[in-house]
């Protein structure tokens, strides 16, 4: 099977790219972030403009009917402009998660519309992040319990505030007690909900640590270029080409799986839960090695606030241990390849 992305899908990548370009440069993003809340309301309505809250929203209620493949590239843009969870949390998982809850379910007529417009912002709790994202922004919790689907309004839960490594993340808490008129669906049907959840969140995180690491790969190239060494840019030695070079490599074999488990995903594949573990092992990888590789090039001022690298390198660590650190997803391809009959190989990729 030849897999490519069609021209529409490429262009809407494009057009995100040339937005975030311009509206999400590091100083702009720094100054937000200082924010108690560290999210902008502005932002916010102009990425709505651009179509990036409607994507998988169905047309029904106002949005773009889309799926996993238009957001796989959404996100790598995303994570190349260090674009903050929250917006993947509420316009990709909770749509995901409001879909597939029993018909005639009243959350989903109420709030897929307004995330469309991107008036309302959604916070997902779940037992692989035992700190939640973006809770004291949202107006919705999405709790699980379990395997029952859980809702509640953060007024209605107790919040503890818990400091991130990324300036970009708000991390909480979420203590509550679980009971009948909070529950939304049983575990019955939310087992296979969460599920879902679960591989969603892993190939947006995995599409933004490829495109986060494309961004370290980038700022370490451009460093090498303007630092200078007895005379010469440092990015004229071969050592440095070489250590930039496996970065390169790195992001090249990862992007591919990257887009294999998104495939997966929008196919409702069986075997997807490993190609999203897969996904996620090789982007993490590319990440680590990208970070390491960018503040070796930029030495030790890679670290300082004033440098964009560290933004990056913070977002990427922080990332790669959120819904399910590397223990989870190799036991998770680890029981697929041990297992009996696993279909591996190259001619079993689609």
């Amino acid at each position: 099977m030849d897999f490519t992305f069609d021209d529409q899908q490429i262009e809407f990548r494009d057009a995100i790219r040339k937005f975030l370009m311009v509206e999400a440069a590091p100083e702009s993003l720094r100054e937000i972030w200082e924010t108690r809340s560290g999210r902008s309301n502005d932002l916010r309505a102009k990425l709505a403009d651009q179509g990036l809250t409607a994507i998988s929203v169905p047309e029904a209620h106002t949005g773009m009917g889309l799926g996993d493949l238009d957001w796989v590239l959404a996100q790598q843009e995303l994570g190349y402009y260090a674009i903050p969870d929250s917006l993947s949390d509420t316009a990709y998982l909770a749509v995901d998660l409001l879909k597939q809850l029993p018909a005639g379910n009243a959350l989903a007529a109420s709030f897929l519309p307004r995330i469309a417009s991107g008036q309302a912002r959604i916070a997902i709790a779940h037992p692989l992040n035992p700190l939640t994202a973006d809770a004291e922004n949202a107006e919705l919790l999405l709790l699980w319990h379990d395997d029952e689907v859980h809702a509640l309004r953060p007024g209605q839960a107790k919040l503890v505030p818990n400091q991130s490594l990324d300036m970009s993340r708000r991390l909480s808490r979420v203590d509550w007690t679980p009971s009948a008129t909070s529950r939304v669906c049983g575990a019955d049907a939310g087992r296979g909900i969460w599920a879902d959840v679960v591989n969603r969140a892993g190939v947006a995180l995995a599409a933004q640590l490829v495109g986060l690491a494309s961004r370290m790969l980038d700022l370490g190239i451009d460093h090498s270029a303007n630092r200078k060494q007895f005379g010469k840019p440092v990015g004229s030695f071969q050592a440095v080409k070489h250590h930039l070079a496996d970065v390169a490599v790195k992001i090249e074999f990862a992007r591919p799986v990257v887009y294999r488990a998104a495939y997966a995903m929008q196919k409702s594949d069986p075997q997807r839960a490993v190609h999203v573990s897969h996904a996620r092992l090789a982007a993490g990888e590319a990440a680590r090695l990208a970070a390491r590789r960018s503040l070796q090039v930029h030495g030790a001022m890679g670290y300082t606030w004033e440098a964009d690298l560290q933004m990056f390198m913070k977002r990427a660590w922080a990332l790669e241990a959120s819904w399910g650190d590397r223990g989870f997803h190799k036991t998770r391809v680890a029981a697929h390849v041990l297992g009996e009959g696993a279909a591996l190989g190259p001619s079993q990729t689609f």
